[in-house]
């Protein structure tokens, strides 16, 4: 099956350039990766906004253990990965007994698919929202309901439990915040749906934007019931997303029932830099405040200009751009600057990453050329 053109997909590694001079926060947080000039210019390298990526990269101290790790990595060094399991857990008051990780996020997705949907198991999930759940649901002959998204982003938790009464449903899909629209499904939602679903249906509740926001994990829920899987990864605000390292937090039995699909050891690179990310403790506020400033920034200038976004709270966000957005991004690569997609039921909204406050002018800049302002 083709890769999506989605969040986890991984095409290309940046580069790593000098921090922002004069700004703090880029200084301690990370580099950003170097600037491309326009294709006008010498250099044709783009500025890439479109999958989600964290322009940072992983942090100076993730990325000092990952070269550190090299050398013993002639072995599967199963120790680490038991004690980055064991830091994950601690920081999120659980049972390591209820954690278990993967080479990324994408992989226990993949398995709920497999497991719990088919053609007498129904899939529930959003429109628009990461969509290979439902491609892979689909692929098994399950029956997909996509419910479309409340006028504030929000998931119609109401509208997917109903869908969900209508037939066996394997499994419910939740994306909070959400990708391709960063919003947010407020807990007081999360928490009506968790008591109203069938009792036979499965929550997979995927976090992977979660550290970008102020919103609860409900990663704690997830320890105490066996209906509901909670999805983390370090591909996105810690910028691990070519190292691949992901997390699947739920009750033993269903962390059981993931790995009966095989088990294989983890990159250890990416065990050494997670760890790293974990036992820094200011990393998660400095980058999200550094990421919420320039977003908003972003969205005010687009606003301003008369161009309308979902309020977002993760790294990426969607504007309406007022026509085919297939055609407007088309036209921003032709200025150097690769954004997202549109979805099928939103064809005049497009997402965009949200990149360093440089890469962020270069938008600005490119937007403006294409908007003819």
């Amino acid at each position: 099956m083709p890769l999506p053109t989605s969040r986890r997909r991984f095409l290309q590694l940046a580069g790593t350039g000098l921090a922002l001079a004069g700004n703090p926060l880029a200084a301690v947080a990370g580099t950003p990766r170097p600037l491309a000039a326009s294709p006008t210019r010498s250099d044709p390298a783009p500025i890439l906004l479109n999958f989600n990526e964290c322009p940072y990269g992983p942090s100076p101290a993730a990325q000092q253990a990952a070269r550190d790790s090299v050398a013993a990595s002639g072995r599967y060094q199963f120790a680490l990965a038991s004690e980055l399991r064991d830091a994950f857990a601690h920081g999120e008051q659980l049972d390591p007994k209820q954690v278990r990780l993967f080479p990324g996020s994408s992989e226990p997705l993949n398995r709920a698919a497999l497991l719990w949907t088919g053609p007498e198991a129904a899939l529930v999930t959003a429109d628009p929202t990461f969509e290979t759940l439902g491609e892979m649901a689909a692929a098994r002959g399950a029956l997909v309901h996509r419910i479309a998204l409340r006028a504030d982003g929000a998931h119609d938790v109401r509208a997917m439990v109903d869908a969900a009464r209508q037939q066996p449903t394997g499994l419910i899909y939740i994306c909070n915040p959400n990708n391709p629209t960063g919003s947010i499904t407020p807990r007081a939602d999360l928490d009506w749906l968790l008591a109203n679903k069938p009792a036979a249906t499965r929550v997979l509740l995927d976090e992977a934007y979660l550290q970008y926001s102020e919103q609860a994990s409900l990663a704690g829920e997830a320890g105490k019931r066996d209906d509901l899987i909670v999805l983390r990864t370090f591909s996105k605000l810690y910028g691990m997303a070519g190292l691949r390292l992901g997390v699947a937090i739920a009750a033993p039995a269903r962390l059981a029932e993931l790995a009966t699909l095989g088990d294989n050891p983890l990159p250890v690179p990416a065990l050494a830099a997670g760890l790293a990310s974990l036992r820094d403790p200011l990393l998660v506020p400095q980058r999200r405040l550094q990421n919420a400033q320039v977003r908003q920034a972003t969205i005010a200038w687009l606003g301003k200009r008369g161009f309308a976004c979902i309020p977002s709270e993760a790294n990426c966000f969607m504007v309406d751009v007022g026509r085919n957005g297939a055609e407007w991004v088309a036209a921003m690569k032709a200025q150097g600057v690769v954004i997202g997609r549109s979805w099928p039921i939103w064809p005049q909204r497009v997402r965009v990453t949200v990149g360093s406050e440089a890469e962020m002018e270069r938008f600005r800049d490119a937007f403006a050329i294409v908007a003819g302002q």
